[in-house]
């Protein structure tokens, strides 16, 4: 029961809203079971961990506003904007420099953002040495 709770079909349902009783009777399942002191810790700082973070998993919810669920997106945006820049056969770089290379590489490969760099810079101008 434990198991469908944390990662089968039980912790999804409830998740996505749709089975919310069926917390409340893991919940129940888990206080009246004989279990060694440290797993009774473990299982009631898992099922503490649930009740704070039910609001953060809705992943029904967010799936249905197209919002993206798991790491796929980040580990494909680490991978467009930093391992292909900076991840290259003989590249060295230092903290500075290859934070200016990533803020670039970010402008140019998010359009909108590459012309409101542009635009704030022909609104203000481009900052010298002096200025910094």
């Amino acid at each position: 029961m434990l198991y469908l709770f944390l990662v089968g079909d039980l912790g999804g349902e409830i998740a996505s809203g749709t089975n919310q009783n069926n917390y409340v009777y893991t919940v129940a399942f888990l206080k009246c079971q004989k279990h060694s002191q440290k797993i009774q810790e473990k299982l009631e700082a898992a099922v503490t961990y649930f009740k704070n973070h039910r609001h953060q998993m809705k992943y029904g919810f967010y799936g249905e506003q197209c919002y993206p669920i798991g790491s796929g997106v980040t580990e494909a945006a680490c991978k467009t904007v930093i391992k292909q820049r900076l991840c290259c056969s003989g590249m060295r770089w230092k903290e500075t420099g290859a934070a200016v290379v990533l803020s670039l590489r970010t402008l140019v490969l998010t359009p909108t953002r590459w012309s409101q760099f542009w635009n704030k810079l022909n609104q203000y101008g481009f900052p010298t040495l002096s200025s910094l």
